[in-house]
């Protein structure tokens, strides 16, 4: 038994710990480039506690998924406001061009160079310059992983940046950041947080450290998902008695109930283990197909996930029946059943059925809807083939195995 495990420096979690921000990031530094989605909305309370703790702030915005200019603009502002620490706050999508701006600010050089499957593939031989995750939604796990996922449009993908010298100083989870998400990407990012446990708990580089951080987030997600969905529904006007753990009569954030407080609080810790699990485990073919889906298509990458993970566990079961009858793997699906149901006698097919029902409960849209046709699965296909992710997919899954996957999805 040999395995490795690698995180972030330091990890805080808990309700109310973004109010220590401004008083970590001083710890590494006093001018900061504060990586942040589209929207201003929720920088204000984190500029102000860092202003307290005297360290300005320049706020640098990425809107939607980072590209490869984005992380060459952030380098030129960070060293333009003469930047000595970088601070990801938002999404995944904020996260990781945080942490990759803060990679190439510690080696130099152009990110095009580093970069997986496009790029040269040069390994980063400096460690980054100091950097603080503090995620907002529930979902990536990106605060404790070691790459940035980049899109490339010109060339239609979705590729990392990869090193162990990429791990943040410190992780800040603090799960009221996320109250406010909407029923959409409160549905998508928990699909991908449940994912990032279930693919690393069947990948063929599971270990037992992961395994247990893998049990504990499943049952979490399992049991709070759609919990923190219907709460999201009930909070933004949505139909009548899908609030049950939201007392509607209250306005906005003060009408969570103590129920759909701790489903939050499931979720942050679920996407957190999800992060800690796929960076030292892998993946799987779900994530190997959302890489270059996502770079080709305008479509959410835990909404991919999601909609994947059904047909590729079935694939996954029904592959490994037929060619490794007695892989071990198969046992864990069962295990992995057992604890979304509650059942003891649940089995893998159970857990095809549940995670289906999952699914359409939250809405989940085919990928047709984002313009993914018959005629662009050869080329998915292909590409997906080659994702790092797929490669450690519990079984080798043929090309017309993958084909009717995709065709499924659609």
């Amino acid at each position: 038994m040999r395995f490795e495990f690698a995180t972030a420096s330091r990890i805080v979690f808990g309700s109310g710990r973004a109010a220590d921000a401004g008083r970590i990031v001083r710890e590494f530094g006093t001018r900061a480039l504060v990586v942040t989605g589209r929207s201003p909305d929720r920088f204000a309370g984190l500029a102000a506690s860092l202003e307290a703790a005297g360290v300005r702030a320049t706020r640098f915005p990425v809107a939607g998924e980072p590209t490869v200019d984005a992380v060459r603009h952030g380098v030129a502002v960070a060293r333009d406001e003469s930047c000595d620490v970088v601070v990801g706050f938002g999404g995944g999508s904020a996260i990781d061009a945080a942490k990759a701006i803060a990679a190439m600010l510690g080696n130099g050089g152009d990110v095009f160079e580093h970069l997986e499957v496009i790029g040269g593939g040069v390994p980063l031989t400096r460690p980054s310059v100091p950097w603080v995750a503090v995620p907002t939604t529930a979902g990536t796990g990106s605060e404790v992983t070691r790459n940035a996922v980049l899109a490339s449009p010109e060339h239609g993908v979705k590729v990392s940046l990869r090193s162990p010298t990429m791990l943040a100083r410190v992780a800040l989870v603090d799960p009221e950041l996320t109250f406010a998400l909407p029923p959409g990407p409160t549905a998508s990012s928990g699909l991908d947080a449940l994912a990032q446990l279930v693919e690393p708990f069947t990948s063929i580089r599971a270990n037992p450290l992961t395994d247990s951080i893998c049990r504990e987030g499943i049952g979490r997600v399992a049991g709070s998902l759609r919990a923190a969905f219907r709460s999201a529904v009930a909070v933004s006007g949505g139909a009548p008695g899908t609030g049950s753990d939201v007392d509607t009569a209250s306005a906005g954030l003060s009408g969570l109930a103590e129920g759909a407080r701790r489903a939050r609080e499931d979720m942050s810790l679920g996407a957190l283990f999800g992060g800690l699990a796929l960076s030292n485990a892998g993946l799987g073919a779900a994530h190997g197909f959302a890489a270059p889906i996502g770079g080709a298509f305008p479509a959410p990458h835990g909404t991919v996930c999601g909609c994947l993970l059904p047909l590729v566990v079935e694939a996954n079961v029904r592959a490994l029946r037929s060619r490794e009858p007695q892989s071990p793997t198969l046992d864990r699906y069962a295990e992995v059943a057992r604890i979304v149901t509650s059942r003891a006698g649940a089995t893998a097919d159970d857990l095809v059925g549940w995670l289906a029902d999952l699914v359409a409960e939250l809405g989940v849209p085919g990928l047709g809807s984002y313009g993914i046709a018959e005629g662009d699965i050869p080329a998915l296909v292909e590409a997906a083939a080659k994702a790092s992710s797929m490669q450690a997919n519990p079984v080798r899954l043929t090309a017309g195995e993958m084909t009717g996957i995709l065709r499924r999805a659609l």
